[in-house]
């Protein structure tokens, strides 16, 4: 087995930030298509929006043993692995016009970028510690959050001068690069294996699930991004099919709305030190209180600019529990950083993948007040969570 060489270990976690992404980048990047995949595969808006939902969930299921499966075989194999799959299922993706094999392959891809990102966040666990993890840990949330802030920027134009199709095939060169740099730089990090055992994860969960703080942590997780998906299920169809607009802008929103989530990973950084608990309790109430006046707003002025502004607003305060709560869950269980990542993104996607969808598909937003009604209903539920964690604490 390869390891890492001590010469690379700065190379080797520049890869390493460079992987965290390729999930993003795999749901954002095709965003500003979804309207023109509809018109050309000959499919109702429902049907692109499930290729998103179903990579969500094959993600999310994936990292409920990608994460036992790294601590008992390596981090390394599985990556390479999943990188040179990539390249294929991309391939595939991009030279198909049949739907069913398109939702194959994003299955396909949901499980690879759940192996992929799994084996890279216990790579920072495995190679650093004390202050050090944790401030790799959360910049890695940070960087995670630069594939939803660049790939559909890079999609609108994509879309607009050569197809939809380009997109993929994008993405199969990145990983193809991803795949050589790896080969010639990286290798194995993990000291001790754990068995691999059905009864053995089992017991793991079970024990990480009775962990209360980890639990509701890992629904806040869920609940955070599940605002950010949300409006990338139904922002490209209003902008470009009610509002008018090209994919061009809608790629403009995507990338401004990116930037709103990664200012919230970064505010969550900069207060690393404050009390856990309250901080998240204050962005909750500004997250509702945008959302009030989104409400309000929605009544006298309704076009591309308040949509954007607001939204920018509640995603700032979405990354920012965001980025607080999964580096928390990450960090819980150190002897275990494969199966806690594993476990916290798989219920964390689960929850998006679920929520998201069911809520474009009850409400079916055409308008910004129909976007405040779906985000008002996450925020209510973040503040339910938060409100039974405060409740459980004054019974301790």
């Amino acid at each position: 087995m390869v390891t890492l060489k001590e010469k690379n270990k700065f190379i080797a976690t520049l890869l390493a930030f460079a992987v965290i992404p390729m999930s993003g980048l795999s749901t954002d990047i095709y965003l500003p298509s979804m309207p023109s995949m509809a018109v050309e595969l000959n499919q109702p808006e429902s049907r692109i929006q499930l290729t998103l939902s179903i990579f969500l969930i094959s993600y999310g299921l994936t990292q409920f043993f990608a994460g036992s499966i790294v601590d008992s075989f390596g981090r390394y194999k599985v990556s390479m692995i999943s990188l040179a799959l990539f390249v294929v299922s991309f391939i595939i993706t991009a030279t198909t016009q049949n739907i069913f094999i398109i939702y194959a392959m994003r299955v396909l891809q949901g499980i690879l970028s759940g192996f992929a990102v799994v084996s890279k966040r216990a790579f920072f666990v495995d190679v650093y510690d004390g202050d050090k993890r944790k401030h790799y840990l959360s910049i890695m949330t940070i960087v995670w959050s630069v594939g939803p802030i660049i790939a559909p920027f890079i999609g609108g134009y994509l879309q607009k001068n050569f197809g939809w199709q380009s997109n993929f095939y994008v993405l199969a060169g990145y990983s193809l690069l991803l795949f050589v740099l790896e080969f010639v730089f990286s290798g194995e990090t993990l000291k001790k294996r754990n068995p691999f055992h059905v009864e053995y994860l089992i017991e793991q969960y079970v024990s990480m699930f009775k962990t209360k703080d980890f639990f509701y942590g890992m629904i806040m997780c869920g609940l955070s991004y599940s605002m950010i998906m949300f409006f990338s299920l139904c922002g490209s169809f209003i902008i470009e099919h009610k509002m008018g607009y090209s994919e061009v802008v809608a790629g403009y929103v995507s990338l401004i709305l990116g930037f709103a989530w990664m200012t919230g990973g970064f505010l969550g950084k900069a207060l690393i030190n404050k009390a856990f608990l309250p901080k998240i309790r204050y962005a909750n109430f500004i997250q509702l209180a945008f959302i009030v006046l989104m409400f309000i707003a929605s009544y006298f002025l309704s076009n591309i600019y308040s949509l954007v502004a607001f939204a920018f607003c509640i995603h700032i305060t979405a990354g920012f529990v965001f980025n607080n709560y999964f580096a928390y869950c990450i960090g819980r269980f150190p002897e275990s950083a494969g199966v806690a990542g594993g476990l916290t993104g798989g219920v964390a996607y689960i929850i998006t993948s679920a929520v998201s969808y069911g809520i474009v598909a009850v409400i079916r937003p055409q308008v910004q007040l129909e976007v405040a009604e779906g985000y008002f209903v996450l925020g209510i539920l973040g503040l339910f969570i938060l409100s039974m964690i405060k409740i459980r604490k004054a019974h301790i």
